[in-house]
């Protein structure tokens, strides 16, 4: 199996973290999103789409969208729940990730860590820590009351989650404001085969 990726991206994150808590191997291959190498001709006869992470399985099929591969690498471990309704709550917080948090969380973190505040994105980046702010208290507050996003136990909603969470200071957020939140990022570096996102 091979994962296309840059090793600073979030999403791609998710792959490699998800990959060592089921004790899965891959090959990754690196790709550089400030370099332009998603739009590459060669990358985009991979994915059209031009966007990482890409998961090419051991059979030669492309997968694509963080989340969606996720589940591919998930669905017969622990981290994919059995009863309908637990499934269905993981998708519901998978969802929350892509249109609520990664779009506030990940955007503040590009535009603070590696654009280095421009001023042409300053109103952008207030509102996304408004935004952000607001996805980290609804966080914080449903952890308050139970260990995992799902159930009694990590899932992969939690590994789409922790991905850019356990980075939302280097967007400016202060993780700080959120102690449960702050205990369950420490649950999540707990568990057997967890991988950092830098080595």
């Amino acid at each position: 199996m091979q994962i296309y990726g840059d090793s600073e991206s979030g999403n791609c994150y998710k792959l490699k973290l998800i990959c060592g808590l089921v004790d899965r191997g891959y090959d990754w291959i690196p790709v550089d999103i400030l370099a332009g190498e998603t739009r590459s001709e060669s990358f985009l006869a991979l994915n059209p789409g031009g966007q990482i992470p890409v998961c090419v399985t051991d059979g030669g099929d492309v997968l694509t969208e963080s989340n969606a591969i996720l589940y591919y690498l998930a669905r017969d471990s622990v981290y994919w729940p059995q009863d309908a309704l637990a499934q269905a709550r993981v998708l519901q917080w998978q969802f929350f990730e892509q249109y609520t948090h990664e779009p506030s969380i990940a955007v503040a973190r590009f535009i603070r860590h590696y654009q280095k505040m421009p001023a042409a994105r300053q109103a952008e980046y207030e509102a996304k820590l408004k935004a952000g702010a607001r996805a980290l208290r609804l966080m914080d507050t449903h952890l308050a009351q139970q260990d995992y996003l799902v159930g009694d136990r990590a899932s992969i909603a939690d590994v789409s989650l922790f991905a850019y969470t356990h980075v939302a200071d280097e967007g400016g957020f202060d993780l700080a404001d959120f102690p449960a939140l702050l205990a369950w990022l420490e649950r999540i570096r707990a568990l057997p085969g967890f991988v950092p996102m830098r080595e």
